[in-house]
């Protein structure tokens, strides 16, 4: 079966289960703050109501709209003890990807705490955006995020690629007009993931560099296969004519 050819000049991506392996970190962080709001939830209930919209989990736990911040900042406290890793592969392929393409996040995250990780793990130096729940009144599944993005970036939708683990991250991108890969991660969104269909489906984001290929690498290819000569060859090839001319060869 012939494998399906991304062509891009940006690659963008989810965080959370995406690039970092937070599922248990976020996990034991919602059970803190569940325990210090008095309910009475376990891991099971949190991984049945799940959604990177933590504001619908809330509403699932049945947390009233007045204790919402508390809520947050419970979780904060809890997460901020918590130290996740990169899942495996991810800083070499962002170190491969970045000589090719521009990269870019879009996440659910909030910025203080994406951004401190993003350094931590020194890996700010890989990114020319970062867009994250504080960026944008509508968030995922909404293409809002993602079209912040783009106009950051001076990107057209057709130029560019969304990684996510989630059916909310395949949803954006294709309201944003963007091609969808997604990736099996470690939060409880694999269902969902494959009911949305994205375009390409990994069982590791190290497998992406197989599918995505810069849009001039694209043409060079095409027109090789073609038979046609590439525009810098062309041009390489008009110089060397018109150098000879000059020069009464």
């Amino acid at each position: 079966m012939k494998r399906t050819r991304l062509p891009a000049r940006f690659v963008l991506f989810d965080w959370d289960g995406t690039l970092l392996n937070s599922f248990a970190a976020d996990t034991r962080a919602y059970l803190a703050m569940f325990a210090g709001l008095g309910i009475a939830w376990t891991a099971q209930d949190l991984h049945r109501n799940y959604s990177p919209n933590w504001y619908r989990v809330y509403r699932a736990a049945k947390i009233q709209h007045a204790r919402w911040d508390q809520a947050n900042r419970l979780w904060r406290e809890a997460y901020g003890r918590e130290n996740p890793k990169l899942l495996p592969g991810v800083r070499g392929l962002l170190r491969l990807l970045a000589r090719r393409f521009r990269l870019g996040i879009v996440t659910s995250g909030d910025r203080d705490r994406v951004r401190l990780q993003l350094k931590n793990l020194g890996l700010e130096k890989y990114f020319a955006v970062i867009v994250s729940s504080d960026d944008t009144v509508r968030k995922k599944p909404h293409p809002a995020p993602l079209r912040r993005a783009l106009k950051l970036l001076g990107a057209t939708p057709g130029e560019c690629v969304y990684v996510g683990d989630s059916r909310q991250d395949i949803e954006m991108a294709e309201r944003a007009g963007v091609r969808a890969v997604g990736v099996v991660g470690p939060f409880p969104t694999a269902e969902g993931l494959r009911a949305a269909k994205p375009l390409v489906l990994l069982n590791s984001v190290r497998e992406l560099p197989r599918f995505v290929e810069s849009i001039g690498d694209h043409a060079t290819s095409r027109a090789t296969t073609t038979g046609a000569k590439p525009a810098a060859a062309r041009s390489k090839n008009r110089v060397s004519r018109r150098a000879r001319r000059l020069s009464g060869v």
